[in-house]
């Protein structure tokens, strides 16, 4: 098979092996379809293009003078032109890169959006979809989970601004529409500091939800499939009321989302903001912090570092794991949609964490053939003992999303996780993971 790099990824198929050139869709008077290969060309590469020592930075920079009479054309255009020095291991940034571009809407078309944690895993790839359809984007972010590094491409467009805040504060803006994903969502962040985790999903949605109300934007909370507990239905409509530990280790983050839906809905019905509530399932794609506690990321920087793959439990407990572009594609279909009530957004594709370890560790053992990489040894996959409270089964009933919002996910797990392992792959190698 021929060698192939991480910045030329393998032909993407989704579930029913068709290509995927382009995500999203035109749906509720909405267009969110955008090339996948721009799109990609935003995450799925290496922050630096060249790696050059001190003494050929003069030759590099006469070539860069010479180039500059005409316009380098596809993706590789919109990428960052910062130099590492390997020897000195050190980086060279400029400001010396193209704009991705974007779509030129007529201002009656155009909304002004507000992201809250719009530097996070999620929130990035959400601003990069809404910058890239044309709308004017605005992130909130105070950088506890999230990082400049998401969105920097972006800083310096007329069409964007980054404001470091944090949601716990009021923050005034005049918006058309608010993606409310403010809060850390993995266990040792969301642990860290349990009753900042609380304020940030009681005082901060009520903040967003008071800017809603003044601004009449429509709303739009990411809540979680943490409201459904350890749940004792299987898979979890959005009409089960949950199985939660209110005084656990994971209830600052349970209980906080879950009086965040209720909040929503006393504004929604006592003061007519329009709303809509997302619960997300599990989810994974480039960008995930590979320090987060969270699965997929622990078992493939695990993998890639040749490191034994750590499973808790006897592995047989359940997940479901859908790729972030299904996520985004859902989040805008439900935001520009008439649908008020909760919807389950998420993949019903289930495995057990065992299996799961399995296909990553084939997945990496795939990209390093085909990158030309043997390592010294298999790597094994080591159990031990699970943690408290740590649900059993996860899997969302996403029918009430197929329904209303003609959503489904195209992603398989393993064109998904493929993509990631490429994406770490290249962060490794520029040696900022």
């Amino acid at each position: 098979m021929a060698k192939k790099s991480s910045e030329q990824p393998t032909q993407t198929l989704d579930k029913n092996g068709q290509e995927i050139k382009s995500v999203g869709f035109q749906r509720f008077g909405f267009d969110s379809e955008v090339s996948l290969d721009v799109l990609r060309s935003l995450y799925l590469r290496s922050h630096y293009v060249v790696s050059v020592s001190e003494s050929q930075v003069q030759e590099l920079d006469a070539k860069e003078e010479e180039g500059r009479g005409y316009l380098t054309q596809g993706p590789n255009a919109y990428q960052s032109k910062s130099i590492f020095h390997p020897d000195t291991q050190s980086i060279s940034y400029t400001t010396l890169s193209r704009f991705a571009p974007v779509k030129l809407l007529p201002p009656s078309s155009r909304k002004r959006v507000l992201v809250t944690g719009g530097a996070g895993f999620v929130g990035s790839h959400l601003v990069d979809r809404l910058m890239l359809l044309g709308h004017e984007v605005t992130v909130l972010d105070n950088f506890f989970t999230g990082s400049k590094t998401t969105v920097s491409h972006w800083v310096g467009h007329p069409n964007f601004e980054l404001v470091r805040h944090d949601v716990v504060e009021p923050f005034m803006i005049e918006c058309d529409q608010i993606y409310h994903l403010a809060c850390p969502a993995s266990p040792p962040h969301y642990q860290f500091n349990a009753v900042k985790t609380i304020k940030t999903s009681f005082i901060g949605t009520l903040n967003m939800l008071g800017l809603a109300k003044r601004t009449k934007a429509r709303f739009l909370i990411s809540s979680t499939s943490e409201v459904y507990g350890d749940p004792e239905v299987h898979p979890q409509p959005e009409d089960y009321w949950g199985h939660v530990n209110p005084i656990g280790p994971r209830a600052c983050y349970d209980e906080g989302k879950r009086v965040a839906e209720t909040l929503t809905y006393g504004f929604h019905h006592q003061d007519g903001v329009d709303v809509r509530v997302a619960r997300i399932f599990n989810t994974y794609g480039p960008r995930m912090n590979p320090h987060d506690g969270r699965v997929v990321s622990n078992f493939i920087v695990q993998a890639l570092r040749g490191e034994d793959m750590t499973v808790y439990g006897d592995g047989t407990q359940t997940r479901s794991f859908q790729y972030i572009h299904d996520l985004i594609d859902g989040l805008i279909a439900l935001m520009n949609s008439d649908e008020s009530r909760p919807v389950n957004i998420g993949n019903g594709d289930e495995f057990t964490i065992g299996e799961f370890a399995e296909l990553v560790r084939e997945i990496v053992e795939k990209v390093q053939e085909e990158d030309g990489i043997k390592p010294a040894r298999r790597v094994q996959i080591v159990y031990k003992p699970i943690p408290t409270d740590d649900p059993q089964k996860r899997r969302p009933d996403t029918t009430r999303a197929k329904n209303s919002l003609g959503w489904q996910p195209r992603w398989s797990v393993r064109m998904g996780l493929e993509e990631m392992v490429r994406y770490y792959k290249a962060k490794m190698s520029e040696g900022s993971m």
